[in-house]
């Protein structure tokens, strides 16, 4: 499956559905921190899910439940730079494990993964939007009911396209 995302929507097959998109737009990435949705065609690498408010999740995707101790590394001095990690680490991260919804289900892409290049910019998820489709840092937000549906579409060929054509 095929997943275009544009400056409003998220599209695939015959569905479009709202979307969040970082603070500054889409645009090229330059860096860690300037909440920029960066243009181009990504993998999903795996699917991350909270066991404990999803019941049952339907995907070819592999999948790893999200525990207490598990964050996203954002420190460029990490050699875990961009990387899923364990809590606690003295290093810049983001906790996966929230008390709000919008990491109850993410998508991650693999932005900046081959190699990785410190300081380009990490985790630019797929991810439940916050109310009124809050504007995210980067990442790409949409209902956790669209999510839902869409995760069961997809396998490790599918590819998400970011662009601003319309």
């Amino acid at each position: 499956m095929h997943i275009k995302i544009n400056k409003n929507y998220l599209s695939y097959d015959k569905y479009k559905v709202k979307c969040a998109l970082g603070k500054r737009g889409i645009g090229t990435k330059k860096r860690e921190g300037d909440k920029i949705t960066p243009i181009g065609r990504y993998n999903i690498k795996f699917l991350l899910y909270r066991k404990d408010r999803i019941k049952k999740i339907e995907t070819k995707l592999k999948k790893i439940a999200i525990k207490k101790n598990m964050g996203w590394c954002d420190d460029t001095s990490s050699k875990n730079y961009n990387k899923l990690i364990q809590l606690p680490t003295k290093y810049n991260h983001e906790k996966l494990y929230k008390k709000d919804n919008s990491y109850d289900i993410i998508l991650v892409l693999n932005f900046n993964m081959y190699p990785i290049i410190k300081n380009k910019g990490s985790a630019i998820f797929i991810h439940v939007a916050k109310q009124h489709y809050k504007k995210t840092l980067g990442c790409v937000a949409i209902s956790k009911i669209s999510l839902l549906k869409i995760v069961k579409k997809l396998n490790k060929k599918s590819i998400v396209e970011i662009s601003n054509q319309k």
